[in-house]
């Protein structure tokens, strides 16, 4: 596909492209350098979903196969939202150099290289600490192509096409979600079930991620367009590298309200980013220990697939509302539709059903909910993330959701392995109630998402 559009330039006299940096145009010929928003779209936001859903939940999977206990898995696992907890330190050099599409390229090369020392390090005896730093590496990667990424977006295409777009990205990120949670467990499951031992199931599983990303990194490198905007941000030439990167950083702490803002940010999902780090460990273990004991390929297919599907539904259906009445007409049933259906939990639990069709339908009722509810988070962010450098306020803004799910999530193991999953369940009833006061705290424009 040219990089132009019909009818703009010579092609021929164009100078040759350069791949991930600056194309050697200028820049009347870089404006027209448009490609068609459906042939990179849908893919970015796929690589986007894919590493976050490997750590953070194909991981807990990984090493529940593997032997480890809820305690460990929820501890080392939840570290892996570090890099997302403290991209706002980076994203301003995501900004000021270089541009959005060489930070793209780049990290899903990182990425694909990091899933292919997952695989060769999987066989050796200190498989822990080896996996982790890969996996760490690749988590880096993978916020920092999360920062590129969404800024690249609002680069990229018009206002109109933001908007239009919207539901794709949420869409293909879901699809992402499906393939890594839902596809890559249950391959390691048959895997398994076809006699590969756990270590060389799931071996053979991080090389077939390795590939995909490798060959969305090649995809990507002839396809992503180059948008005149994307420069490196302009800076004050009379001040310090470094006196710039803390003034960008201090103009999100300056906000209206900031303190609400990160409250909100921080305590929204507390419960289910407990919840959310036990529900595999709960659905693999044995009966005897309070789980449903079901295999990793069912776990693949329930949670990874049937949920996902169900989650992608609530969030289609929450931007949709909101897009008729409002955020703030919307925020507290969101609240209230999210947290609402964790008391399923409490019942599969208690009752521990043996059918998978009973078990599938609740998860995707309680991932139904969460999808719906977690919209109202998401315009929120995009909300107060609006100003001159809306990447790094956006950054911000995620980091700050990745350290709520990060804390809650570290303990969650530990706390279950306390109480058991029984009691488990009603402590995750218990913590919904930050979730409820940081909404009563916000202040949202009545018109804020309206059509």
């Amino acid at each position: 596909m040219s990089k132009l559009n019909p009818g703009t330039t010579d092609h021929k006299n164009l100078p040759p492209d350069t791949g991930c940096g600056k194309p050697a145009i200028n820049k009347d010929e870089r404006k027209n350098a448009v490609r068609n928003p459906w042939c990179w779209v849908p893919s970015i936001y796929i690589a986007e979903g894919v590493p976050y859903m490997i750590a953070m939940t194909v991981s807990v999977v990984l090493y529940k196969n593997l032997g480890l206990s809820n305690t460990q898995i929820a501890l080392y696992t939840s570290w892996l939202y570090l890099p997302w907890v403290i991209k706002p330190l980076w994203s301003p050099f995501v900004d000021l150099l270089r541009t959005k599409r060489f930070w793209i390229i780049l990290m899903q090369l990182a990425i694909g290289g990091s899933f292919a020392g997952v695989a060769l390090t999987l066989p050796t005896s200190d498989f822990v600490r080896y996996t982790l730093a890969m996996l760490w590496i690749m988590a880096f990667s993978s916020a920092t192509h999360d920062i590129a990424a969404d800024g690249f977006y609002m680069l990229g295409l018009s206002t109109p096409q933001q908007a239009a777009f919207v539901g794709v990205r949420t869409i293909f990120y879901r699809i992402a979600t499906i393939a890594s949670k839902g596809g890559l467990v249950i391959l390691a499951g048959a895997l398994q079930r076809n006699g590969y031992p756990v270590t060389s199931a799931w071996s053979v599983t991080f090389v077939v991620a390795a590939a995909v990303f490798l060959a969305l990194c090649l995809y990507h490198f002839f396809v992503l367009p180059y948008p005149q905007e994307d420069q490196s941000a302009p800076r004050d030439r009379g001040k310090s590298f470094l006196a710039e990167y803390f003034r960008i950083i201090t103009l999100f702490f300056r906000r209206r309200n900031i303190v609400i803002i990160i409250c909100f940010f921080l305590f929204y999902r507390f419960a289910e980013a407990q919840l959310v780090k036990m529900v595999a460990p709960f659905l693999l273990d044995s009966r005897i220990k309070g789980g449903l004991g079901l295999t990793t390929t069912e776990v693949g297919l329930i949670y990874g697939t049937v949920g996902v599907v169900a989650l992608m539904l609530g969030g289609l259906l929450g931007g949709y509302v909101i897009y008729r009445n409002g955020l703030k007409f919307w925020l507290w049933p969101m609240v209230i539709i999210m947290h609402l259906p964790d008391l399923i939990f409490v019942y599969l639990a208690h009752a521990q059903p043996d059918n998978l069709w009973l078990i599938g339908l609740a998860v995707a009722m309680e991932q139904l909910g969460y999808g719906f509810g977690f919209t109202a988070y998401t315009m929120y962010m995009i909300m107060v993330s609006q100003g001159e450098y809306k990447t790094v306020f956006y950054a911000i803004g995620t980091g700050i959701m990745a350290l709520g799910m990060m804390l809650p999530a570290m303990f969650s193991g530990w706390i279950q392995e306390m109480l058991g999953y029984k009691n488990f369940y009603f402590w995750i009833l218990l913590t919904t109630i930050p979730g409820f006061i940081v909404t009563a705290w916000v202040k949202i424009d009545p018109a804020y998402g309206k059509k």
